[in-house]
């Protein structure tokens, strides 16, 4: 039997679109490591790069994809709209080209379901993510955003807006955080269930994250031998979920890619599965007070 090669595999979006399994993520990185690391990861042969407005890396993004001499047609981009920006769709994906140094983007998501005032603290009286979402489907029609789909929404988020008459387009996408310690089943359920894919950012748990020396994953990643990381990585591809770790570290990123040869069996799943921690890394608490709850009503669970 050939060995599974994850690293050339893709997702197929309601779409039609292709999106590849592996990405390289780019929150919290610094400035001034993120163009070194797009480049790095692109050379290791990587095809899947993520970014957002509100990370303020589009620009260094956007020179690394160059540096790194992969054609932009080879690349499948994602950037984000930031949640000041709601009203502004049109504008707002013009300055992320702009930063990014490309005409069209392979994905656009709605960072939030948070629309927000310029100064972040309030949010609108009259607008919010639906409101969003009919800008976002006008884009799809100018070329410079081929599909678009949103991020940190939950069932109730994706039932109101599926449910509103002028949803025409169903989310290709909805990038939400995913990883042993937070595996969110029923959410993953329904985004599958309405044809969404499921992308996971902060896979490997984020910085300083305890899944690295986790006792269940490091006895499965010996027994594999391979790395706790790669063995997250696997895990959420095995399950139809593709992956954007982040790093600015050319070897880390190397590993991350290595990938290809690991295989988990149906057993090895339900080990990860039954793990019992949980942690959130990214609770929304920068959210205006008194709406994160209206973020996270805790139907991802």
């Amino acid at each position: 039997m050939a060995a599974v090669n994850h690293t050339s595999k893709t997702f197929t979006l309601n779409t039609g679109a292709k999106i590849p399994a592996i990405g390289l993520g780019t929150w919290q990185s610094q400035p001034g490591e993120v163009e070194k690391a797009v480049e790095s990861a692109l050379r290791s042969g990587y095809r899947h790069i993520d970014t957002a407005f509100a990370y303020q890396n589009e620009t260094e993004v956007g020179v690394g994809i160059k540096a790194s001499g992969v054609p932009r047609e080879q690349i499948w981009l994602t950037t984000k709209l930031d949640n000041p920006w709601h009203k502004r769709a049109a504008e707002a994906i013009d300055a992320s080209l702009k930063n990014l140094g490309t005409d069209y983007v392979d994905l656009y998501l709605i960072h939030w379901p948070c629309s927000t005032n310029p100064n972040m603290k309030e949010v609108y009286s009259d607008w919010d993510y639906v409101d969003t979402w009919r800008e976002m489907q006008k884009l799809v029609e100018t070329g410079k955003v081929k599909n678009i789909g949103v991020s940190n929404f939950g069932q109730k988020h994706l039932e109101r807006l599926l449910a509103d008459s002028s949803c025409k387009i169903v989310p290709a996408v909805n990038q939400i955080e995913l990883h042993p310690n937070n595996p969110s089943p029923k959410l993953v359920a329904y985004n599958t269930s309405k044809g969404i894919h499921s992308t996971a950012y902060s896979c490997l748990g984020s910085t300083a994250s305890p899944l690295h020396k986790d006792a269940t994953l490091l006895q499965l990643a010996e027994k594999k031998g391979r790395s706790p990381q790669q063995v997250m990585l696997v895990w959420n591809i095995t399950k139809g979920r593709s992956v954007i770790p982040k790093s600015v570290s050319a070897d880390r990123i190397q590993a991350n890619y290595e990938i290809d040869g690991l295989e988990l069996t149906e057993e090895d799943i339900k080990v990860i599965d039954s793990m019992q921690g949980r942690f959130k890394v990214c609770d929304g608490s920068f959210l205006p007070q008194n709406y994160m709850e209206k973020v996270f009503y805790h139907d991802d669970e």
